[in-house]
């Protein structure tokens, strides 16, 4: 619930939009809104005696609000899916073409290609299976491959920093893992959230700054289109992330696979239906992903649509409703304020989704690729201009 692997590749660009100072203080507060609101879950459940995010909404909201909630849990990773392939095209063809004999034109460089032998092979396999701890060691991986790319992040920001810079911009599996702790209080249940939350804020606010640092204006909504081709450190960490987000993807599938069951399915699944709601879910994502091929918008709608309600609304809205106090007053003053800012988010967000779409450059080489050394500062377009119509005033 906190955030996908994905985020980490798209956190530069959040604010390479919001600028600066404003996008490390709403990477802060969302920090703090998210940890306020996994100990509010909590909260409800013990006023409604529930111990999931289902049957809380539930009993607060009846089978209307039940439904809602399954819609967002399913659009959340089933959107993330989608992401995830579309790195995984972006990523591993820029891989595969720096092997010898691996051109632009050769079938290695084509990302409908590569996102199709990836889910064949790896994500739709891993995604079959029925029970989630066998993903424990696939897991462990891909959290081993982050901390890579991190480090590949910071050191390659210290050789992009000659290169032109547009100025900077001064502008839910919460129950699951209350119930396996050995002191189940909500005293405890703080101290782990804290500790989880203050973790992935430090990690996200690092990897934020150092991306957008490097890049300033010309960050892209995956940071890694922003690295050279020719950049051998950075095709490395290419090749981590590309790794570590073929091996995330079965865990968002299982979490989406489990939502249909539950709505549709009673809870249980026989082994004919497990197969067949996999592949639905599979080639759907899988079909979303080959047809569009822009992370950024992808981002911003999974963020509005499914992450705002779930994180900012729907936690408040129950807690409000179950507690016997006022609105505004005692407990309810924050509850109330994270519930109107998640409108607000999601409503303004979608507005702005809509009308000003985001540029997507989509596997292209950024200019100041043009030299293969990436000590030389390479000279931005606007200066070329300028020189090309001083030389041709004479």
């Amino acid at each position: 619930m906190i955030c996908h692997l994905i985020c980490f590749s798209g956190l530069p660009y959040s604010l390479n939009q919001a600028g600066l100072p404003l996008g490390l203080f709403l990477l802060v507060l969302v920090a703090f809104i998210t940890d306020y609101s996994i100990i509010l879950l909590i909260k409800g459940g013990n006023l409604s005696g529930t111990n999931s995010y289902q049957s809380l909404v539930r009993s607060t909201f009846g089978i209307t609000g039940f439904l809602v909630l399954s819609l967002l849990q399913f659009l959340y990773p089933f959107i993330a899916m989608i992401s995830y392939n579309i790195i995984t095209g972006d990523t591993l063809t820029k891989v595969f073409q720096r092997l010898p004999g691996v051109g632009p034109g050769h079938i290695l460089a084509e990302r409908h290609f590569v996102i199709a032998v990836s889910t064949i092979l790896f994500t739709l396999p891993l995604s079959l299976f029925r029970n989630i701890s066998k993903l424990g060691k696939v897991s462990l991986l891909s959290m081993v491959l982050t901390v890579f790319i991190l480090i590949t992040v910071i050191i390659r920001a210290e050789l992009h920093t000659k290169q032109p810079h547009k100025n900077v911009i001064w502008t839910i599996h919460s129950f699951m893992i209350y119930g396996s702790l050995k002191e189940q209080s909500l005293s405890n249940w703080s101290r782990v959230t804290h500790i989880s939350v203050g973790s992935a804020m430090i990690v996200s606010i690092l990897f934020a700054a150092t991306g957008y640092a490097t890049f300033t204006g010309y960050t892209q909504g995956d940071i890694f289109e922003n690295y050279c081709g020719n950049d051998d450190l950075a095709t490395f960490g290419r090749f981590c992330f590309g790794i570590s987000i073929i091996t995330t993807f079965p865990l968002e599938c299982f979490v989406t696979r489990e939502v249909v069951s539950n709505v549709f399915f009673k809870g249980s699944l026989n082994n004919h239906a497990h197969v067949a709601v996999t592949l639905l879910i599979v080639a759907a994502c899988t079909a979303l992903s080959l047809a569009y091929d822009c992370l950024g918008i992808v981002l911003v709608l999974n963020g509005v649509v499914s992450a705002t309600p779930l994180i900012f609304i729907i936690p408040s809205a129950c807690y409000l409703k179950l507690s016997a106090e006022r609105w505004f007053q005692g407990e309810n003053r924050i509850p109330c304020l994270i519930l109107i800012a998640g409108v607000f988010v999601m409503t303004t967000g979608l507005v702005m989704a809509v009308m000003f779409p985001q540029d997507c450059s989509h596997g292209a080489e950024m200019f100041y690729c043009a030299t293969s050394n990436l000590s030389i500062t390479p000279t931005p377009p606007t200066e070329l201009l300028f020189q090309n119509s001083t030389q041709n005033s004479r």
